[in-house]
């Protein structure tokens, strides 16, 4: 296998592995409370990021300012909000919405750097953005007119689909910021920074939240989906991100990850019985135009 092959072989594992996230998250909120879930994510991804980024990054560590730490720890709260509002948004939400919404974030993303003055938005951009809010708006209305069921996981609710968008905002920050950061370190020192910390941040909400939870009584296959959770989405894939866009342009990396909504739907109908509305399907084909004029616009 060559090398151009190799990682598209990558990226293409990367989409599939943040797309079984939905899906895997689901499994484990049958047994974790939401809250209790995302912060043991949380740990476990800071367990596993902590080794390399002090064997790659302990050089950097030493050259640390004042306004640069300040930087990454604002890094580090973004990123636990991000985990925490995706897992508590999966948990009142199906899998389509949130990986519908999830999908909006270049949009945020492109607000929170026009605000801060590193991009431009144009009239394309901006007619971009209000298509693929109306694409969340045919989602929202889904999440009011959907019959209820006895599970809140397995329908949309607008509570679930706020939280969620809330996620995708915490996240389109530490990307924007994360630019910022990247400019004096590397992208694994951000994110490793910003796991290992956020981790250390979370360890008394850690004790308070287990310390009634019957541990004993998850099943292996709950272990299991923490532990995909915390390594896979959280560590690896980023790690294949960053170093897909070292080597391709980041317009052709988006390019797959415009797949991501559609197989984690696609799982979510085989492994989770989800259903396949027509407003499901008129809410992601406005939000997918809607973003991809945006980020061409």
């Amino acid at each position: 296998m060559n090398a151009q092959a190799f990682l598209y072989f990558l990226i293409s594992l990367m989409i599939l592995m943040w797309s079984a996230n939905f899906i895997i998250g689901k499994m484990a909120l049958r047994e974790f409370p939401p809250f209790l879930l995302s912060v043991l994510r949380l740990e476990l991804a800071g367990l596993f990021l902590a080794p390399v980024y002090w064997f790659k990054c302990r050089a950097g560590i030493r050259k640390l300012r004042g306004p640069d730490v300040a930087l990454l720890a604002v890094l580090a709260i973004c990123c636990v909000g991000n985990q925490i509002l995706f897992v508590i948004g999966l948990s009142r939400t199906t899998v389509a919405h949130s990986a519908l919404i999830i999908a909006t974030g270049p949009i945020f993303v492109l607000l929170i750097a026009a605000f801060m003055k590193l991009e431009k938005i144009t009239p394309l951009k901006i007619v971009g953005m209000l298509i693929a809010l109306g694409g969340v708006a045919v989602l929202v209305q889904q999440s009011y007119t959907q019959p209820g069921s006895g599970d809140p996981s397995g329908q949309p609710t607008l509570a679930g689909d706020a939280l969620t968008a809330l996620a995708s905002t915490a996240f389109s920050v530490f990307a924007a910021l994360g630019k910022k950061a990247t400019e004096r370190y590397s992208s694994l020192a951000v994110n490793g920074f910003a796991y290992v910390a956020g981790g250390a941040m979370l360890i008394p909400v850690l004790l308070w939240q287990g310390s009634g939870f019957p541990f004993a009584r998850v099943s292996p296959a709950a272990w299991i989906s923490l532990v995909y959770m915390a390594l896979f989405p959280s560590v690896i894939c980023y790690l294949i991100y960053y170093y897909a866009l070292s080597r391709i342009s980041a317009s052709r990396v988006t390019a797959f990850i415009y797949l991501e909504p559609v197989i984690a739907t696609l799982m979510a109908v085989a492994f989770l019985g989800e259903r396949v509305t027509a407003q499901l399907v008129a809410g992601g084909t406005v939000i997918f135009a809607g973003v991809y004029l945006t980020e061409r616009g």
